[in-house]
């Protein structure tokens, strides 16, 4: 019956993106857009190098020693760090969303260093699941919200 009392008058569902995990359809603690997602990853990604250039000179962007993990370390710390602390990155928090634990409870630091080294791993986060959740996401209980 319930199933019923969401479908429309052309028999397709009404449901909305974060309904089956319990999120608003708008506004804060909805789910964050891609652009809001992606917009954040990259401003991540440059504040990384920001730093790691800026830390360990030219020579990450130019040699193929170990300076050149350096960004990718960066980007490491900078994500669990501000994760644990604020409950989302640098890019998350210009962009005004965040990571938050399904269930409603706050962020744990290893939940937050997890998800950090899966992002590092890229292919977690490149195999995207329901409500735009990727594995790293599904396997912590997390899911990134809007904060606004």
């Amino acid at each position: 019956m319930a199933e019923a009392e969401n479908m429309t008058a052309h028999g397709e569902n009404d449901c909305y993106p974060g309904e089956s995990i319990g999120l608003p359809e708008a506004g804060k603690g909805s789910l964050a857009p891609w652009r809001h997602r992606i917009a954040a990853l990259l401003v991540d990604w440059a504040a990384s190098m920001a730093v790691a250039v800026g830390a360990f000179g030219y020579g990450v962007l130019r040699e193929h020693s170990w300076r050149a993990q350096m960004p990718l370390l960066v980007f490491f710390i900078e994500s669990a760090v501000l994760t644990t602390l604020l409950g989302g990155s640098f890019g998350q928090m210009l962009a005004r969303i965040g990571v938050a634990r399904v269930d409603g409870r706050p962020i744990t630091w290893w939940q937050a260093i997890a998800r950090s080294a899966l992002k590092c791993l890229v292919i977690p986060v490149m195999v995207v699941g329901a409500e735009r959740r990727h594995l790293a996401d599904l396997a912590l209980g997390t899911v990134v919200v809007n904060r606004r």
